[in-house]
């Protein structure tokens, strides 16, 4: 079969594997070292894993495909059958979640993506969209319980979900820009605070464009770099609203690295590991234990109701 080579270096083999885009997406980018070592491994023993196809087009096994082509290796294909196009790029996710060395970062990121995932499917499919007075109402009902189910599998929040939802988008934001970008944030080669992440899923294709950059060029600073959004922007009313701190402001310039909800976070947790040690020396840890995960219900509430 004659192969042919793509624009961006990559080998697509005629009429027999497809390579998609946006699935290709979703597969791991593997770094140089990784890379050249599975090239080894191929070359001195062959393609012994088959390649996963959904109707010719490639849902695992990109690096090896690419490898294989470029060198001539012989290797099998495998093909399975998915009712839909959204169900190929769940298989893809559940496929990366069920990899035992992920780091926390790419973890978050598939859950993340499941969530999404799950959410576009219901949002097409939503029962209550023609009769429902209140469709949007209906529809963040349905993915808040989406993200609690999911939350449940992975023995993690609701919240935690919705965030990591935020960071799926944003990586895919990126990986849209770089591949390799992508890579370097997942693998933790390049530091960047999950917070930041978060909110550059409502950047501008500007702003990711530029942070993606700086990835790949190496002049990402975590502690400089702002993503500027509305979040970033808090509406004051005079020094009550957005107080960190005695005689210090969330807006104000003894802080100016720092995120201004990261702050408040940061000043709660720091209490509350005070309140711990207090209560660790009077045996109080069971009414601390209750105060928390009442505090926690409440944060959850109030999160989900955030339009």
């Amino acid at each position: 079969m004659q192969n042919t080579r793509q624009g961006d270096g990559s080998f697509v083999r005629k009429q027999n594997i497809i390579i998609d885009e946006e699935f290709r997406i979703y597969l791991p980018a593997l770094s140089k070292e990784t890379y050249e070592g599975l090239e080894r491994q191929l070359l001195e023993h062959g393609a012994r894993d088959p390649l996963v196809l959904w109707n010719n087009v490639l849902i695992d096994g990109y690096n090896r495909f690419k490898i294989c082509t470029e060198h001539n290796i012989p290797f099998t294909t495998v093909s399975l059958e998915f009712d839909s196009r959204e169900d190929a790029l769940d298989w893809i996710i559940e496929n990366q979640l069920e990899r035992r060395n992920l780091t926390p970062l790419e973890m978050s990121h598939y859950r993340g993506m499941l969530f999404n995932s799950r959410k576009r499917v219901q949002g097409t499919n939503n029962q209550y969209t023609a009769k429902s007075e209140n469709p949007q109402s209906e529809g963040k009902q349905g993915r808040s319980a989406t993200a609690r189910e999911i939350g449940e599998r992975f023995k993690v929040s609701k919240a935690t979900i919705e965030r990591d939802g935020r960071l799926a988008e944003a990586v895919t934001a990126i990986a849209k820009v770089s591949l390799d970008a992508k890579r370097k944030v997942l693998s933790g080669e390049v530091p960047v605070d999950r917070s930041k992440l978060q909110r550059l899923s409502k950047a501008s294709k500007e702003e990711i464009e530029d942070v993606a950059n700086q990835i790949i060029e190496g002049t990402y600073n975590r502690k400089d770099h702002r993503i500027r959004t509305t979040l970033d922007e808090p509406k004051t009313q005079g020094n009550d609203v957005g107080t960190v701190g005695k005689g210090s402001t969330m807006n104000s310039p003894d802080v100016p690295e720092r995120d201004y909800v990261d702050t408040i976070v940061s000043l709660i947790t720091g209490n509350l590991n005070t309140t711990l040690k207090s209560l660790t020396d009077d045996g109080g840890i069971p009414e601390l234990k209750s105060s928390l995960r009442t505090f926690i219900s409440n944060l959850e509430e109030l999160y989900s109701n955030i339009k």
